[in-house]
């Protein structure tokens, strides 16, 4: 792990306003390499039993293949990739037992012990980069607003209060493939906070409050938050939320 900076964290999962959680979240330390971390969001659909059998399935692929990863040796976008294609293949396997098709959503990044980070996801569950209370990166959603913002139809706002906001354009557990997308950062610095949530979440925070709270709060302190505002935003009508923080604490001098 790069010096200079210790890593403080934290997870956060509430069923907001609905009967049922179909949200997992995971938050792991590799067991041989010190400053090792993998973060998983998986936001599932499907019913009271598919969409919580997809998102448990995509946490246990992601417990087992981060067990037998090796840092020094491995190539983090290929376990990456393998944790999405291994969960829609097993996902897609479980639809026959279900009550309805299982489809889940994944937002994950792996902290390499040298400092270098990858993430990866599918779907509108999202990974942001801050720097101090910067926005440097996030992940852009698998959606059909997306899709819709990137022809120039809606504007980014208007995508927010979309009637269509919760289509997506893929996910695991469909019949096609899944859309993956990957983001590579070479060295996380003192001061970087990254931020995995679902859109139970990220709804309703701009990305200035988003940095703003990142920035002064502790993971904790900042998970808290985001839920009890975000409940209190969603006046009743909530998604399940999962949210994960890892911040990179200077060292005292």
């Amino acid at each position: 792990m790069a010096k200079g900076y210790r890593l403080t964290a934290s997870t956060g999962l509430h069923k907001g306003d609905r009967e049922y959680q179909q949200d997992q979240v995971v938050l792991l330390n590799h067991p041989r390499a010190a400053g090792c971390l993998l973060g998983v969001i998986a936001d599932g659909m499907g019913g009271r039993s598919g969409g919580r059998k997809a998102s448990d399935q995509v946490v246990m692929t992601a417990r087992q293949l981060f067990e037998r990863y090796a840092p020094e040796s491995d190539d983090a976008v290929a376990m990456l990739q393998q944790l999405v294609e291994e969960a829609h293949i097993v996902i897609k396997l479980t639809a026959i037992s279900a009550e309805q098709e299982p489809h889940s959503t994944i937002a994950a990044f792996l902290i390499n012990p040298r400092g270098d980070c990858h993430w990866i996801h599918a779907g509108d569950s999202r990974v942001y980069h801050f720097r101090g209370d910067k926005m440097i990166q996030r992940t852009i959603d698998h959606s059909l607003v997306q899709a819709m913002v990137d022809r120039g139809e809606i504007t980014e706002a208007e995508a927010d209060s979309h009637p269509q906001s919760n289509i997506l354009m893929g996910c695991l557990g469909t019949e096609a493939e899944p859309p993956i997308s990957t983001h590579f950062i070479p060295q996380l610095r003192p001061g970087d906070v990254l931020l995995a949530c679902s859109d139970g979440v990220w709804h309703y925070f701009s990305p200035e409050e988003m940095g703003s709270l990142l920035s002064a709060l502790s993971p904790r302190e900042a998970t808290e938050f985001m839920v009890d505002k975000a409940r209190a935003r969603a006046r009743g009508a909530g998604d399940n939320m999962s949210l994960v923080i890892v911040k990179l604490e200077p060292l005292a001098p």
